[in-house]
């Protein structure tokens, strides 16, 4: 049985579980007394489970290769769990662990000694759980299958999302408990003021950390607080350059002009625009950082973060984008050493002079940017990107025989023929689907 959204979908709650597992045991133990990990209601830690997807999608070609995968999946983790820990410190004011009691650690969100467990899990779930999994998937019927997944995968995104809600309630409201049992008190919901205290008992018990700790790094009030309008912004800027600089470097290192674009619509790289909005996130906070660490931060994201997009967008379009074979150095094709520096250096230039640039233009120009043309800018993108995703799902079924099913299909083929993709994506090789 091969990958697809429904076998994903149960190994995603499946490892979601163990980890939720492996981390209460462990929380138990060393606290003696019962930890209910995980920011979830149910029993998941959900960031295992995307983990998992991530090693599942980018790393099954990588099965005859056990030290590159072990690497592989130890970078892929790591980077995981450091990601988790900034953005819910960005969230929520505060850290939920802290590994700076530990030697050979990074900002205490990650250390060697759980990376080189998390790789060797990794290697595990790749060689031997996944195919597990899988062949106990083959056993279900699809009639049984298909909906079981549906009504999982929506019970557990209604889950995270109230528990992000009241995570977030609670961070804003500790640590004055007080405050937070008149705040609830004073509201007539009984079931909300349940949960909200279960939510606030479970955070004390299971992240000490968290409960403890004053807020730390972002407050409201500094002055370049990024919104959501911001990073749209700052997205389409990446998006827009990286299309260019791949461009400018076609034409100096090939000699030819060809489309570096992802989107149908406009000079657009999503690739480059998600790396340049996650790492204005991630590292804004850390200008003042030396030049090596920005370039090794750079050069381990971008590698694990350019693997990972090279694995999904061929699970998802059965289509290679960029294909690095030829380079020494490569990883399956889909990252290179060289490359990988090219990210490193990426992230230097920006944060030294592309991101401080940027920051003084936005705040020149945030008065003049009405939100009509953030909403249009928005809307813009949400139905280029859609479009994209449904030429390129054609694209390859058309290319692989199937006749149009639908109106929709139809219309994709009248104006998106063959000519008109290969035009956009001339680098694009379809690939042998494997049964």
């Amino acid at each position: 049985m091969t990958l697809n959204f429904y076998t994903l979908g149960v190994l995603y709650l499946v490892y979601s579980f163990l980890g939720w597992v492996g981390e209460t045991v462990v929380a138990t133990f060393r606290g003696k007394r019962f930890a209910n990990r995980g920011m979830a209601a149910g029993p998941f830690c959900f960031v295992y489970g995307t983990t998992a997807i991530l090693m599942a999608v980018g790393f099954a070609d990588m099965r005859t290769k056990p030290v590159a995968l072990f690497v592989a999946c130890m970078l892929t983790a790591t980077v995981v769990e450091w990601l988790t820990a900034k953005l819910l410190e960005r969230l929520h004011n505060r850290k939920w662990w802290d590994y700076s009691d530990k030697k050979f650690n990074l900002n205490g969100y990650v250390c060697l000694q759980y990376s080189v467990l998390w790789g060797a899990l990794g290697v595990v779930t790749v060689l031997w759980g996944n195919g597990l999994l899988l062949r106990l998937c083959a056993l279900v019927p699809d009639w049984l299958l298909h909906p079981l997944v549906w009504v999982a995968l929506g019970i557990a995104a209604l889950d995270q999302l109230g528990s992000a809600v009241l995570v977030g309630r609670y961070a804003a409201q500790h640590p004055v408990l007080e405050q937070l049992n008149q705040k609830l008190e004073a509201r007539s919901d009984t079931l909300r003021r349940r949960i909200a205290v279960y939510v606030e008992k479970r955070i004390q018990r299971a992240y000490p950390e968290a409960a403890r700790q004053q807020p730390t790094a972002v407050q409201k009030g500094e002055t370049d607080f990024l919104s959501a309008a911001d990073l749209l912004w700052l997205f389409v800027i990446g998006a827009f350059l990286g299309d260019m600089v791949e461009t400018v470097f076609c034409r100096l290192t090939a000699g030819v002009w060809m489309s570096r674009s992802s989107l149908v619509w406009g000079p657009f790289s999503v690739v480059w625009g998600l790396a340049l909005a996650m790492a204005t996130v991630l590292l804004r906070q850390n200008q003042d950082k030396s030049d090596r660490y920005l370039f090794a931060f750079g050069t381990v994201l971008g590698g694990v973060y350019e693997y990972v997009c090279s694995a999904v967008t061929e699970l998802l379009f059965g289509t290679v984008f960029w294909d690095y074979s030829k380079f020494k150095f490569n990883l399956g094709g889909r990252i290179n050493l060289l490359y990988c520096f090219f990210w490193g250096i990426a992230a230097v230039l920006w944060m030294r002079y592309g991101y401080p640039l940027v920051l003084r233009l936005m705040k020149k120009v945030r008065s003049h940017i009405r939100p009509w043309m953030t909403a249009v800018l928005a809307v813009f993108m949400a139905v280029n990107m859609l479009t994209s995703a449904l030429a390129l799902a054609r694209y390859d079924a058309r290319t692989s025989g199937e006749a149009p099913n639908g109106q929709l299909e139809v219309f994709l083929d009248e104006h998106f023929d063959n000519a008109r993709m290969e035009r956009i994506y001339p680098n694009a090789k379809k690939v042998t689907k494997a049964e």
